[in-house]
């Protein structure tokens, strides 16, 4: 339908998108923590049943995030694991609510939603992980690296899906990030696979 003559789109101006129940991201930044009611992360997600008529909340939200098809969010472990420490401040050598830095994060994820033990730092993890030649090997759980800074391997991340990644960020604490990102393309180093058996 054509507007009329002299009509403007509405413009968002930074204002915070209602969407879905109370789920929201502002749009200025898709770091800050969700003020509205949680999304619940519900197990009752299959892959027959993983179409939109049966999505949940969560799987919307994700969705939007990582900018792929709602029907191809299942991983409620996983989702459920980052909604819950979304937001958490960084903070170096921290591992709890009040504060967890990149490698903590990392290793808590990895045995948390994949039950593998990791731990070590973002430069030790590089060490021991199996190097993945490149980005387009990238899948669900696989390890991303960076060197911000230094010559070493100084931060370590979770790719999720279409380029973005998880990690607990020094400015923003735990948050989704794009590899295409021009700060991230700048400083990735390389991608690693742990062990899942």
């Amino acid at each position: 339908m054509k507007k009329p003559a002299g009509t403007k789109p509405a413009a968002d101006n930074g204002r915070k998108v209602q969407f879905l129940e109370g789920i929201s991201l502002n749009r200025s930044s898709s770091t800050s923590r969700n003020t509205g009611p949680n999304a619940n992360i519900s197990r009752d997600i299959t892959m027959s049943s993983a179409n939109l008529e049966n999505a949940q909340a969560w799987q919307f939200k994700y969705a939007q995030l990582l900018d792929i098809a709602v029907e191809d969010v299942r991983n409620f472990r996983l989702y459920g694991f980052i909604e819950d420490w979304y937001g958490t401040p960084y903070r170096m050598g921290g591992k709890t609510k009040d504060g967890i830095d990149c490698s903590a994060f990392v290793n808590s994820l990895l045995s948390n939603v994949f039950q593998v033990s990791f731990a070590g730092t973002s430069a030790q993890m590089y060490e021991r992980a199996k190097k993945l030649r490149s980005r387009s090997e990238l899948r669900e759980g696989d390890l991303v690296f960076f060197r911000i800074g230094h010559k070493r391997i100084s931060h370590v991340g979770i790719y999720l899906e279409n380029d973005r990644f998880v990690h607990a960020s020094t400015s923003s604490g735990v948050m989704i990030s794009d590899l295409n990102e021009v700060y991230w393309k700048k400083y990735y180093a390389g991608a690693g696979r742990v062990d899942r058996r």
